[in-house]
């Protein structure tokens, strides 16, 4: 691992953590304004929906430039977010015009986010060679993920009723702070500048693209075309399956989380935000046992996304603190240990298939579709007045099954062509590839 991957992950890591804090801090606003509940996830839909819209664009910028300077970009991006929420009270006193505030603040975050991750990701393949693509993708998402951990805990903490009056006091922060939520949001804005400045730092790797298209409408068919090409290759599209599933269920389980925490086990915000930290350490410890598995065996760990369904299950079950924290430990070690690899595997066969920014931004269409799917789904539910015991049922077996359906559907393209084993790692194009459709 060389200086500038670690660079690369500091800005990750850095960048996560204010957007993790700032979800809290938008949550804390939308209780503070008294919104109804279904508010909450709706607002992570409009971050998704910013992937989607964006996904035929977003791997052509990232293409287009040093994929360094497409992150300082992007992340500015997101500061404008943070900022445009901090100067919230200042802009209009009408509850329904600060929700939308609210809403618009944290999309203009994930439009960012959207275009920062084909450049986070597609600067993995250019700086590390395949066979180290699993180490490195298990020390990225282990530090994502730890980043998410400190991120949540740090939003919650900021708000939280003890710290946050310590904060005002500051001549500092109550120069610019009028209450709890400015003064927690002027602190992630610092973040984001420090995530800013690593990103100005990480060298060129020198890797150039052809000259990519400008126009929209040929971005998008050409883009149509990318999605098609890795659904149809029969490695990449059971690794797109399972990272498209796990996406769209860890944002929701995210949520789960909060409303398990408020209902079953009447805790706070800032409370049920440590329980979400808990389940990422999780994640974080299988995704370090994940970086041990070799990439021509990642389709192995399947079966971990089955064991992780029936775990969710366990949930209605716990009350004490040390079996809630035991039980989303499990929950977390499970999913990072099968999602590292079928990461992995994705990414090479993007890189292989069609290039670091294009691939990235289809993997990221397909995930925040199934996110868009999966909250609204989760906010349906909640409007149902559905006990949150009956939501984590059905979300922990449908996690299950359709983890069955992708074990089965692997299995399917192996007995149909027996040279898939043979395909993965590949760097090979023209007749090579044409052996792994």
């Amino acid at each position: 691992m060389n200086k500038g991957f670690f660079l690369v992950m500091a800005a990750q890591a850095l960048s996560s953590v204010a957007d993790n804090a700032l979800l809290i801090a938008a949550i804390a606003l939308i209780a503070d304004l008294h919104g109804p509940d279904w508010m909450v996830p709706l607002m992570k839909w409009w971050f998704a929906l910013a992937y989607v819209l964006l996904a035929a664009f977003v791997g052509a910028f990232a293409d287009a430039f040093p994929k360094g300077r497409v992150m300082f970009i992007t992340n500015g991006i997101k500061f404008a977010g943070c900022a445009l929420m901090f100067s919230l009270h200042t802009l209009t006193t009408e509850q329904d015009s600060q929700l939308f505030f609210i809403f618009f603040a944290y999309t203009l975050v994930g439009i960012g986010a959207a275009a920062y991750s084909p450049a986070k990701y597609g600067i993995v393949t250019e700086m590390l060679k395949p066979e180290m693509l699993v180490k490195g993708n298990s020390w990225i998402e282990g530090l994502t993920v730890l980043s998410i951990i400190i991120g949540t805990v740090l939003g919650g903490v900021l708000i939280h009723p003890d710290v946050s009056p310590v904060l005002q006091s500051s001549p500092l922060v109550s120069s610019v702070a009028a209450n709890r939520t400015e003064a927690a949001i002027l602190i992630i804005g610092l973040i984001y500048l420090a995530a800013a400045t690593c990103n100005l730092l990480i060298p060129r790797t020198n890797i150039h693209y052809p000259k990519q298209k400008t126009n929209p409408l040929a971005l998008i068919k050409d883009f149509k075309g990318y999605v098609c090409i890795l659904w149809q290759d029969k490695v990449g599209q059971i690794s797109l399956a399972v990272t498209t599933l796990f996406w769209g269920a860890g944002a929701t389980l995210q949520f789960i989380v909060i409303e398990w925490g408020a209902q079953q086990l009447g805790y706070r915000l800032d409370q049920s935000s440590i329980l979400m930290g808990v389940a990422a350490l999780g994640t974080v410890m299988g995704a370090y046992l994940a970086g041990k598995v070799p990439l021509k065996k990642a389709l192995s760990v399947l079966p971990m996304g089955v064991a992780m369904g029936f775990v969710v299950l366990l949930m209605p079950f716990v009350e004490s603190t040390w079996a809630v924290h035991s039980l989303l430990l499990l929950i977390g070690a499970t999913s990072g240990f099968f999602v590292v690899p079928m990461n992995a595997l994705l990414q090479h066969r993007g890189h292989v298939l069609l290039s670091a920014g294009h691939s990235i931004a289809v993997q990221n269409f397909n995930e925040q579709l199934n996110i868009l799917f999966m909250l609204s789904f989760y906010s349906l539910l909640l409007w149902l007045n559905l006990h949150i015991n009956v939501i984590i049922t059905i979300f922990g077996l449908l996690v299950a099954c359709l983890m069955v359906v992708f074990i089965y559907w692997n299995k399917r393209n192996h007995s149909l062509n027996p040279n898939l084993a043979a395909c993965i790692g590949q760097e090979g194009h023209g007749q090579a590839l044409e052996k792994c459709q």
